[in-house]
């Protein structure tokens, strides 16, 4: 079995947070979905890893990924909290979103059939993995 080094690690964890903040973008601004006030706090922990990522990519800095893993547990609590309230484990009483607003919880949570915030989980999952493996070798 292959294994993935440091910098391919945090080229893919880039790529996805990358991916992510185009794709978010994509879903406001092209298609007009208003994100809900997870989604706006989730996307405060993306933006910032594919700027930090990129960046540490290109100084080449051996140590960024500990900054992904931070961003990425951040981000993964926001996301497993909205996807609790958007499967309804959560009471409705304990809802950020407000009744002017866009729901949390409705159809507006959907892109290509799938939950977002269960979108967000994989990806900042996936990215907080690829962080800690480029750290795992240059310890090594």
């Amino acid at each position: 079995m292959t294994r993935i080094n440091g910098e391919t690690a945090l080229g893919l964890a880039w790529a996805i947070a990358f991916s992510s903040s185009l794709i978010v973008l994509f879903i406001g601004e092209v298609l007009g979905q208003t994100p809900c006030v997870l989604c706006w706090f989730q996307r405060a922990f993306m933006f910032p890893l594919a700027i930090i990522l990129g960046l540490g990519l290109w100084w080449q800095d051996p140590r960024i990924g500990r900054y992904g893993v931070a961003l990425a547990l951040g981000g993964t609590a926001v996301a497993l909290y909205h996807m609790g309230l958007y499967l309804g484990v959560i009471p409705e009483a304990v809802k950020p979103c407000t009744e002017t607003g866009p729901s949390c919880t409705d159809d507006n949570q959907l892109f290509l059939g799938i939950p977002i915030p269960l979108m967000a989980i994989a990806a900042f999952a996936t990215i907080g993995v690829l962080s800690a493996l480029s750290l795992k070798e240059k310890q090594s």
